[in-house]
């Protein structure tokens, strides 16, 4: 539920996405933030992977289904995240949320970050808790884009650019 003055000219998904993926990739970290158990706004730094398959855009974080966030997400499973560059480059999406915890997804999840692309995939040994995809601390959050807005520097620098918007 996005009103005009958030997202006032639409693009589609064919378009934004990969350009939301490109910025996204290129960045690597993202502010998160969750609502906690009593309405207010939390943020951490995370480090997602997407995937734009011509048709839909998924999320992925790799993170612990005991963790504060899974507390909140458990009250309110929607997520805001922006990644932002020096050189003023924005990237934004709303997302809902959904765990993806059994075993198969859980591995899968593992082996998307330890195969992922520079510089986004990483080994998930890093984390000293996730020995295997196996352990109760290792989990796999699946985000499904509900607005992207990819805001390129150049505007905002020297009046180049389009600012891409869409919501579902």
């Amino acid at each position: 539920s996005h009103d005009a003055s958030t997202f006032p000219t639409m693009t589609d998904l064919a378009t934004a996405a990969p350009a939301f993926v490109e910025t996204a990739h290129r960045i690597v970290w993202c502010t998160v933030a969750t609502v906690d158990t009593v309405g207010k706004p939390a943020t951490r730094v995370l480090h997602p992977i997407w995937e734009w398959d011509g048709t839909s855009l998924t999320g992925w974080i790799l993170t612990s289904p005991q963790s504060l966030k899974a507390k909140h997400l458990a009250v309110n499973p929607d997520i805001s995240l922006t990644y932002w560059a020096p050189t003023q480059d924005v990237a934004t999406a709303e997302c809902a949320t959904e765990w993806t915890n059994d075993a198969a997804s859980k591995r899968a999840g593992w082996d998307r970050f330890a195969n992922g692309p520079a510089p986004v995939g990483y080994n998930p040994t890093l984390i000293p808790a996730w020995t295997s995809p196996e352990v109760e601390t290792f989990g796999v959050l699946r985000l499904r884009p509900t607005a992207l807005r990819v805001f390129p520097g150049s505007l905002l620098l020297t009046g180049t650019g389009q600012v891409l918007t869409w919501h579902a």
